[in-house]
């Protein structure tokens, strides 16, 4: 099985779901191969799934190209498809405009909760829960229809991983060539550093040389002859340290990702 990120980009993003999901009833029961615990530390919501769902935990999201009486067959925003399997005990619910995480929750905003037929083929869904990366399945334990919105700034973030921007926990230097391991992919990407590359941790002023292995780092860039170089490179933190991106935006002391 693989194994990935919390999706971590970034994407990270965390729908209000992951407080409700928090006292959902169990799931249905997991198979010999579902990953239990399945988070991880880069921001992209699930692991093995790799369904660009930051800040989520464990799931997918992703298109709606199936709608059963007991299963949804979603294209992932990576296109990747996996099975979400609902029972009685998950807590479906659709998010409300605007909303962004836990914040739009607390302001008095929360998801609104519908029926299972109520999210149709073409919907929108961020599916947490149980992830069998080798059946590509998830046994839900909350299903959230997503704000179009919200699901095309996250469609459109992991179609630039790799153009625009990357993320992930360092693994390696050499010179001027940082890679990193992480994206929706769970895979080892690397960017370049020039004269004009400007490197910050948090809001400090750093230089190529105090990033480390281990580090969460992101970087905004462009591709330049074959390989990512990059104009600006921020570490999160160290092991551990990293907060995650929110709602298909950068964290707090990031800047966007370019549209």
């Amino acid at each position: 099985m693989k194994t990935g990120l919390v999706s971590a980009i970034a994407l990270g993003f965390a729908l209000a779901a992951t407080t409700y999901a928090q006292d959902a009833p169990a799931a249905p029961p997991q198979t010999q191969n579902q990953t239990a615990g399945s988070g991880s530390d880069t921001g992209w919501g699930q692991r093995g799934g790799r369904g660009m769902g930051m800040g989520m935990g464990r799931g997918v999201q992703g298109t709606v190209t199936e709608a059963a009486a007991d299963h949804y067959t979603v294209k992932t925003f990576t296109g990747e498809t996996y099975t979400v399997r609902f029972s009685a005990n998950t807590r479906i619910m659709k998010q409300q405009p605007g909303m962004r995480g836990g914040q739009g929750w607390r302001s008095g905003n929360p998801p609104q909760q519908i029926k299972a037929a109520d999210i149709k083929v073409g919907d929108a869904i961020a599916a947490m829960g149980e992830v069998d990366a080798d059946a590509k399945t998830v046994g839900a334990t909350a299903v959230v229809l997503m704000d179009p919105e919200r699901a095309r700034a996250m469609e459109q973030m992991a179609a630039d991983y790799g153009k625009t921007w990357l993320m992930g926990r360092v693994t390696a230097i050499d010179g001027v060539k940082v890679t990193l391991t992480g994206g929706p992919d769970n895979a080892q990407h690397s960017f370049v550093a020039d004269e004009n590359t400007t490197f910050r941790k948090r809001r400090d002023p750093i230089t190529l040389a105090d990033i480390q292995v281990g580090d969460m780092v992101r970087a905004e860039g462009a591709i330049k002859n074959g390989a990512f170089t990059a104009t600006a490179v921020n570490v999160m933190g160290g092991q551990g340290e990293a907060r995650m991106p929110r709602d298909g935006q950068a964290p707090a002391e990031n800047p966007p990702a370019p549209q």
